[in-house]
């Protein structure tokens, strides 16, 4: 669990470590990174700019790039126990009827666990044992032009040095705003829906969408539930929840029970979530200054993920595992002007065009859910009854297949800065 604790004591914890990390976000890339870094004896800042960890939360689909992340972090076993399995997918028309239905946990079982978990949960999960954080904290300003960052916080007069700073406070990042990372990409699908709770019925492997004429309707199982996400056009939402639930309902009369109850579940909570469909690419991952200083950009300040294919928070801990690994090798203090641009520089190398290559499948399949029209449907429809899940997900799986190994990729690049 995060512990509220003040800024000045996190500096004071981290004062004697050979590498001082700042890490804005308490999110699942912030916090992997910072749980990584603990587990090597390191003591990183975390601050978070929310008041509280009250964030409504939605659920998640982590495919097996985040097995060796559980597994560093000693959390496997307790993540299985905390999530359910997702073994079977099935796609629905526009008026509800199932027209294919695919074991996906089978497809992915040859390299691991398909999981679905609440974002909650697997954040408790990510700092079991206890993780310092600062709320209602987040950088005003920084500086990468001296040997180490120079930051300003909000609500202190204080500013601090870091030998690196980690913006990985989501896709509306602030602080990456404050770092030249070149052009921030982003893309607006001028699609958003609510994320709502229900009880589990049915089939509780089995998550299911019905991509409708101007709407889309998903159920995923989660330990002990079902997360629904009801959307479409931003523009045709602001009807409100409980309306557009009934207008899917009425266009969609083969709906079984189940979905029906999604609906209902949607209609009925009082303050859904609502999710706008955006996401983000950055230019760069990461900065240095002329005297060494540096910062990087990570998860969803980096690259933000629709959710159209259900990989966007693995990769994001995939990247601050795969950079946690790699910093994790730099023996000391005395090393660091001579490793850390080096690592991090490499680390760009392997990662950026691993998620970038997931991001794009997500808006692939994005351009073919968020359309409308009879005929688009129909078409839709069409494909979907000959495109395995297997073929529309094929660079995702040859992503999973093909992890890197940071270890690896650390040594080198060790080795070729050597002096």
């Amino acid at each position: 669990m995060l512990t509220a604790t003040t800024l000045n004591a996190q500096l004071g914890s981290q004062r004697d470590d050979h590498l001082r990390v700042l890490i804005a976000g308490a999110g699942a890339a912030g916090l992997t990174l910072a749980a990584l870094l603990r587990r090597h004896g390191l003591h990183p800042v975390v601050i978070e700019r929310m008041p509280t960890m009250a964030h409504p939360g939605y659920m998640l689909a982590l495919m097996p790039t985040v097995d060796t992340v559980l597994d560093d972090l000693g959390i496997h076993d307790e993540y299985l126990a905390h999530s359910s399995p997702l073994a079977r997918y099935a796609f629905r028309s526009h008026r509800g009827k199932t027209l294919r239905s695919d074991e996906v946990g089978e497809l992915l079982s040859i390299h691991g666990d398909y999981q679905g978990i609440e974002r909650g949960i697997l954040l408790d999960l990510l700092t079991t044992g206890g993780m310092p954080a600062t709320f209602g904290t987040a950088i005003s300003a920084v500086d990468v032009d001296g040997t180490q960052s120079r930051v300003s916080f909000t609500g202190s007069d204080a500013p601090a040095s870091f030998d690196l700073v980690v913006a990985a406070d989501g896709i509306h990042s602030r602080t990456r705003d404050l770092l030249p990372v070149g052009h921030v990409e982003k893309l607006d699908t001028q699609w958003g829906g609510w994320v709502s709770w229900c009880d589990p019925i049915g089939d509780l492997a089995l998550g299911e969408e019905m991509w409708g004429d101007g709407s889309f309707l998903g159920v995923y199982p989660v330990k002990g539930r079902l997360g629904v996400f009801l959307g479409g056009p931003v523009a045709e939402t602001t009807i409100g929840p409980a309306a557009f639930a009934a207008r899917v309902r009425a266009e969609a009369p083969h709906l079984d029970e189940r979905l029906l109850a999604a609906l209902d579940a949607v209609a009925a909570d009082p303050d859904p979530y609502f999710w706008p469909l955006t996401d983000v690419r950055a230019e760069r991952w990461v900065v240095r200054g002329d005297e060494g200083a540096c910062a990087v950009v990570l998860g969803d300040a980096a690259a933000g993920f629709l959710p159209t294919a259900g990989i966007g928070a693995g990769m994001a801990m995939e990247s601050a595992w795969m950079l946690g690994r790699m910093l994790s090798q730099i023996p000391d203090r005395a090393a660091l002007p001579r490793l850390l641009p080096a690592l991090l520089a490499e680390w760009e190398r392997i990662e950026k065009p691993r998620v970038q290559a997931a991001q794009q499948n997500s808006r692939t399949l994005a351009k073919l859910m968020f359309r409308r029209g009879a005929v688009v449907a129909w078409v839709r429809e069409t494909i979907a009854r000959m495109i395995t899940v297997r073929a529309a997900l094929g660079p995702i799986i040859q992503l999973v297949a093909d992890q890197p190994d940071p270890d690896a990729a650390a040594l080198r690049t060790i080795r070729a800065a050597a002096p």
